[in-house]
């Protein structure tokens, strides 16, 4: 059983680190063209909603929070504070994703979609160029579109749980699985953590 254990932990670490080298390597292209166009980034990073973005952002932080006590239950054997906390930990993933796809139908909204309709009025920047702005929303929906991805995995993932918590699967020696899920939420939640102030606060330091 502790072979098991061992060989489970070491899985999941190798998956992160493997999500890591994904991730990481985004965020070093994001960060090459943000030093190249620091005023198309800059007027990008104005079209985004600041307030949405630290909402969402409290949101994961309280969702880490909330896993942790899923684990912390599931290896004292509480069956309902493991379950409670499940929903809860569900309740803000979905709550992000609610918000997040209210960002995305504001920038279709205002044609900050890339493609042919695309078009960016910047105050700041007036006469920014256009298809460096639109490289940076290609980014940003590309790497918060993936983030959100991984989120709806993780929502799956803490189902799962829950159903399982209900057939009472979990006890002090078998909870396991509520603890790869934790180290999983944990590093989305770690990526966001990343993502808002590279994507939201880039125009307040140019």
């Amino acid at each position: 059983m502790e072979q098991q254990t061992e060989s489970a932990i070491l899985g999941m670490w190798l998956f992160l680190a493997q999500e890591i080298m994904f991730f990481g390597g985004l965020f070093a292209a994001y960060l090459v063209y943000r030093f190249k166009y620091p005023e198309a980034w800059a007027a990008g990073s104005e079209e985004l909603n600041i307030t949405l973005g630290a909402f969402n952002t409290v949101v994961l932080l309280v969702s880490s929070l909330t896993m942790a006590m899923s684990v912390h239950a599931a290896q004292t054997g509480k069956q309902k504070r493991l379950i409670s906390f499940l929903f809860l930990t569900l309740a803000l993933g979905l709550t992000f994703l609610v918000v997040k796809y209210f960002e995305y139908k504001a920038k279709w909204e205002h044609h900050l979609v890339p493609g042919s309709n695309f078009v960016i009025h910047s105050k700041m920047f007036p006469d920014v160029d256009q298809a460096h702005s639109q490289l940076f929303f290609v980014l940003y929906f590309f790497m918060t579109g993936m983030h959100a991805l991984h989120m709806v995995i993780g929502a799956g993932l803490l189902i799962w749980l829950i159903v399982l918590a209900y057939k009472n699967y979990f006890t002090p020696q078998r909870f396991m699985k509520v603890e790869l899920v934790g180290f999983y939420w944990h590093f989305v939640d770690i990526v966001w953590v990343f993502l808002f102030p590279l994507l939201y606060l880039v125009h307040r330091h140019v």
